[in-house]
């Protein structure tokens, strides 16, 4: 069954809308669930031409810090905590907020690594 956006077919009532067909604009995604591994990322094109990068896998990140004003890329050794779910922490998947292990110590994910096709963090 496709993965679809479009709006319920009840009010908040109870009632029910007019039935409506399914767009093309309407349609979903699935999710990327970018996850710590060896680099992985896919394009797709979107509305109006647009290219949207898809990560799924990656194990280095630009880590900003915030005392020296510097940024590096650093490995990630693994997710430390996820305030979007906690079985993020166990299957390793990177969403923005989690907190990784790197090299030079713990970070925030700042960017959206299943949308922009990159990962970047923050120092903490």
């Amino acid at each position: 069954m496709a993965i679809s956006q479009e709006r319920s077919r009840r009010k908040i009532s109870g009632g029910r809308y007019k039935p409506i067909t399914k767009r093309l604009a309407t349609r979903g995604g699935i999710p990327a669930n970018s996850k710590v591994g060896e680099l992985s990322v896919k394009e797709k094109r979107l509305r109006g031409g647009e290219i949207q990068k898809f990560l799924f896998a990656v194990n280095k990140a630009n880590v900003f810090n915030p005392k020296t004003k510097k940024s590096s890329v650093v490995d990630i050794k693994t997710v430390v905590e996820n305030p979007a779910n906690r079985n993020f922490v166990r299957r390793n998947i990177l969403t923005k907020g989690a907190i990784i292990e790197t090299s030079i110590g713990k970070a925030r994910v700042t960017s959206r690594p299943g949308q922009e096709g990159l990962l970047n963090a923050v120092l903490l």
